[in-house]
């Protein structure tokens, strides 16, 4: 049996609160796991990140599943006006794998308006998968713009921002254990 992560990781003291806690986000991937192993049986499986946010989800995701299975990421730029934009996507890294014919499982920490998950599901629709469908941490339907359809969701969000497992702000906290919300003064 594991231990549990230590709650005493630097950084934490900065959050205002918790929204959620370390052994629920583990039972959450062992349900999302034992659900895509089921779903997934005797297919060819490659589940596909986006760097670097979901690389924690992903991991834990990666070691919940039961069944054999690949894994890919992909890097992406946003440019827009601001840190909430709604700009260009460009992919900075490319899939190694190559996925016509294969079962893709989009893994993603976060949905909040929907615009990047749409061009790069668009992208990978056209490079012909046997199947693509969506598997989300935090689905954050406040902002958004174009409907998704998800297959596998872990949460349900409003429209807090948030940090840790993996989510960061300013590229620190993410690897926090826990998913929380930063005190006003550490904004």
């Amino acid at each position: 049996m594991s231990e549990p992560l230590a709650t005493s990781h630097q950084g934490m003291e900065d959050l205002a609160r918790i929204i959620i806690g370390e052994e629920e986000l583990r039972q959450k991937v062992r349900e999302l796991g034992a659900a895509i192993s089921r779903d997934y049986a005797g297919k060819d499986l490659l589940l596909v990140g986006v760097l670097r946010g979901v690389i924690i989800f992903i991991a834990d995701l990666l070691r919940a599943i039961t069944i054999p299975v690949s894994v890919d990421l992909i890097g992406i730029s946003s440019y827009g006006p601001s840190v909430k934009t709604h700009g260009v996507v460009r992919l900075t890294k490319d899939l190694e794998e190559p996925i016509e014919g294969r079962h893709v499982l989009f893994v993603e920490d976060v949905i909040d308006t929907g615009l990047t998950l749409s061009y790069l599901l668009r992208t990978l629709r056209a490079r012909g998968p046997a199947s693509l469908r969506v598997c989300v941490l935090l689905d954050k339907r406040a902002h958004r713009l174009i409907d998704i359809d998800i297959a596998y969701r872990g949460f349900e969000l409003g429209d807090e921002y948030v940090v840790g497992y993996g989510l960061d702000h300013r590229q620190r906290y993410r690897n926090l254990p826990v998913i929380g919300i930063l005190k006003p003064e550490k904004y």
